[in-house]
């Protein structure tokens, strides 16, 4: 009888042993986010694969990889379907209530990418600057002012100086010429006043067309000046009212909107936004710099885009565990701490392009 109580005994133990070490079995989740992670053949690298790593390794840990999606692995993690996500995730207010968050390991900003217009495009643009509402209406202006003057020039020079005055419909051309010519200060001299009228007539038109041409210049020059922020804006606020893109439950996208972006769409990774922004579904697209830097230096196909020189929201990355899991969170903490003070850490940062901030 007691053997055979020895030997259920045995079996139970045994059952028991393979459970315990699922139980102990970390699940990671994870997603593509190169430079911090790249995934290869199915193989995961990058920076924070190499981070996590060697944290597993010197906090003697058992886990497994999972690939997920960027929003299902969020989910996951907040409801404890896995247990640590080693993707560069930004710490909020918000995520901290759900998941909790290591010490940060790295520091970035959000920043701004665009598609570079062609030559025809920045040709076109050119063009319609000289078409604008502003510019119409000081040309109908200034063919108002040439016709008066000129008319009135004409009128009393007619008798007085009929050698370049002539009568007739002749005569008003020739006052039309004389009033174009005086108002845009070339002053070819085949045709001056003589009558003192008419010498008063060309001194008010010559001080009306310094004033009205220098205004008429600076009104073209702005155009031409707004035309050029809106192809290549260097203003956060450029953007607030034009089709912009980030990546769906991320930070960059939560401050868009906050900000009071009004045309905001949300995609499911860099990649299709990126290729959006390519193919002109959307005017910019906003997310993190060291990855959209990263995107676009290894893609061939994203050639067309480039980063503008504008960086807000400063972001610190840390890996998310689920709200259960304190005392892991407090070691890997730890031990990530001791890691990025190494100069090992900056090798691996710099080798990814990559310098802390």
């Amino acid at each position: 009888m007691k053997r055979l109580l020895a030997f259920w005994a045995a079996v139970l133990l045994l059952q028991t042993i393979p459970a315990q070490e699922e139980k102990d079995t970390l699940l990671v989740g994870y997603t593509t986010a190169p430079p911090f992670i790249v995934e290869n053949n199915g193989v995961a690298q990058g920076i924070n694969v190499w981070l996590w790593e060697r944290v597993a390794k010197d906090l003697d840990l058992e886990y497994r990889m999972v690939p997920m999606s960027f929003s299902p692995m969020l989910d996951s993690l907040k409801a404890g379907s896995i247990d640590i996500s080693i993707n560069p995730l930004t710490i909020t207010s918000e995520r901290s209530k759900l998941m909790e968050f290591t010490h940060s390991f790295y520091a970035s900003n959000a920043t701004i990418a665009v598609a570079e217009q062609s030559s025809f495009q920045k040709l076109l643009q050119f063009i319609q600057g000289f078409f604008s509402l502003n510019f119409l209406k000081g040309l109908l202006v200034l063919l108002g002012i040439i016709i008066l003057f000129g008319l009135v020039g004409w009128y009393f020079e007619r008798k007085a100086n009929p050698e370049h005055f002539r009568g007739g419909i002749k005569g008003i051309w020739d006052g039309l010429w004389w009033s174009a010519v005086t108002l845009t200060t070339v002053g070819y001299g085949d045709k001056a006043p003589k009558s003192g009228y008419g010498k008063v007539a060309a001194l008010i038109l010559m001080f009306t067309g310094l004033l009205f041409i220098s205004g008429l210049t600076a009104s073209i020059a702005s155009s031409l000046t707004v035309n050029q922020l809106s192809s290549n804006p260097d203003s956060f606020n450029e953007f607030k009212d034009r089709a912009v893109g980030s990546v769906n439950n991320t930070g960059s996208i939560q401050f868009l909107r906050a900000h009071f972006f009004k045309n905001v769409k949300g995609f499911d990774n860099v990649s299709v936004g990126l290729n959006s922004l390519k193919n002109n579904r959307i005017e910019a697209f906003v997310y993190d710099e060291p990855i959209l830097q990263y995107r676009i230096q290894t893609d061939s196909t994203l050639g067309t885009i480039s980063i503008l020189p504008i960086k807000f929201d400063v972001q610190f990355y840390a890996f998310g565990l689920a709200k259960d899991k304190v005392a892991l969170e407090q070691a890997i903490s730890q031990r990530i701490l001791e890691i990025i003070e190494t100069e090992e850490w900056r090798i691996v940062l710099n080798e990814y392009g990559l310098t802390e901030i």
